[in-house]
C-alpha cells in the first residue's frame, strides 16, 4: 500500500510538473481545451444551433453569453489523477491501457456535461452557475476519477487463494478402504 501510494504521488508530481512546461501547453493542453469547447458546441447545436466555439470560449450567438474553458475546468488535471492511481497501482500493462481508455472516456465524458450545463446555468441564473462551478462540479469530477479507478480495480483479475493460505499440513484426503 505505501509503494502504491508514494508511485502514485510521484507520478502525479511528474505528470502536473510535465502538464505546466509551456510544449506541454502548447501541443496537448490548449488543442485538449479547444477540442472540448468544440465537442461541447457540436452537442449542443443539435438542440441550439445559435451556439459557437472559438477556440476555447463557447458562445451563444442569441445573447452573447459565453463561458470560457480554463485550465482545471478542461478535465487535464481530473485525467492526471486518474492516470496516476491507475499507473501506480500493480497490474498488467494490458489492464492499465484499459483502464486508461475507459477511465479517460468517462472522466471527459463527465466533463462535457460540466461545460454544458455551466454554459446553459450561466445563462439562466450567474449565482447557481458560480456556486455550481466552484462546488459542485469540482466534487463531481473528482468523485468520477474515484468511482472510475475503484470499479477499474475491481474488474482486476484476483491473485489465487492459495498464496494466502496457512502453512500446514494438507486437507486430509480419504483412501479407498
Amino acid at each position: 500500500m505505501l509503494r502504491f501510494f508514494v508511485l502514485f504521488l510521484v507520478i502525479q508530481a511528474v505528470l502536473f510538473g510535465l502538464e505546466l512546461t509551456p510544449p506541454a501547453q502548447q501541443w496537448f493542453v490548449v488543442p485538449w481545451t479547444n477540442a472540448l469547447a468544440q465537442i461541447s458546441t457540436t452537442i449542443v447545436t443539435f438542440f441550439d444551433p445559435n451556439v459557437v466555439a472559438v477556440g476555447k470560449v463557447m458562445r451563444s450567438t442569441t445573447n452573447g453569453f459565453a463561458v470560457s474553458i480554463e485550465a482545471g475546468c478542461n478535465g487535464v488535471e481530473a485525467t492526471i489523477v486518474l492516470l496516476a492511481a491507475i499507473l501506480a497501482f500493480p497490474s498488467p500493462w494490458r489492464y492499465k491501457l484499459a483502464g486508461l481508455a475507459a477511465g479517460i472516456v468517462a472522466v471527459q465524458g463527465l466533463n462535457i456535461l460540466r461545460v454544458i450545463s455551466l454554459f446553459y446555468l450561466g445563462q439562466w441564473d450567474f449565482q447557481v452557475f458560480e456556486w455550481a462551478h466552484l462546488y459542485v462540479w469540482q466534487a463531481l469530477i473528482m468523485l468520477d476519477v474515484l468511482v472510475v479507478w475503484l470499479v477499474w480495480v475491481r474488474t482486476l483479475p484476483r491473485e489465487p487463494d492459495d498464496d494466502r493460505s496457512p502453512p500446514g499440513p494438507p486437507a486430509a484426503a480419504t483412501a479407498p478402504a
